[in-house]
Parts: structure tokens; C-alpha cells; sequence
């Protein structure tokens, strides 16, 4: 069974103190940040019924730094897998998949 997301709030708070669940667009945030969701999970099956159950999260590290060291640290979670990276409105984000 995976950890809670309040644990996964825990842990992403020890990489930048600014971080934000499925926040609303009315949200002002602080950079550099993490936002993050859940969007998907992983079932394993043995004899026909779910024996692991692993959610998945999109965690996007928000940096006015190009150079930013957060995604490297967001990088070398466990079972973190990097997705891409794009500009936006003078702010650089890099998404990953993290399963928690």
C-alpha cells in the first residue's frame, strides 16, 4: 500500500518550503515552488484481484532559475521518473511522475 499524500506534502516541503496540492487559479504562489496532483496509479494483479495499488502524482517544480537545484532533488526520489520541461511566462517547469 503507498504512503499518504499528507506524507508526500512532508516530504516535498523539505525540498522548497513553498508547496501547493491541486491549487485553484485564484491562488497567488510564492516561486520558487512545487505543485502537485494526483493523476493516475499503477494495480498490480495476483489471482485476479488487486494486490498493489500505487498512486501516481504529477509533481511540476516552478523556477524563475533555469539552474534551479530543486529539480534535481524532486529527480532523486524513489520511483520518480522525469517527464519534460517547458518555459512559461518567464518561469521554468520541470514535471515528473512520481509514484507515492
Amino acid at each position: 500500500m503507498g504512503q499518504s499524500r499528507l506524507q508526500l506534502h512532508e516530504l516535498l516541503t523539505s525540498l522548497t518550503p513553498n508547496v501547493y496540492f491541486q491549487p485553484p487559479a485564484n491562488v497567488q504562489m510564492n516561486y520558487p515552488c512545487i505543485v502537485y496532483k494526483r493523476d493516475s496509479a499503477d494495480t498490480q494483479f495476483a489471482g485476479n484481484k488487486p494486490y498493489i495499488y500505487v498512486k501516481r502524482y504529477m509533481v511540476t517544480v516552478i523556477d524563475r532559475d533555469p539552474d534551479s537545484e530543486i529539480p534535481d532533488k524532486v529527480a532523486a526520489l524513489p520511483q520518480c521518473l522525469f517527464n519534460r520541461n517547458y518555459p512559461a511566462n518567464g518561469l521554468h517547469h520541470d514535471v515528473f511522475n512520481l509514484y507515492f
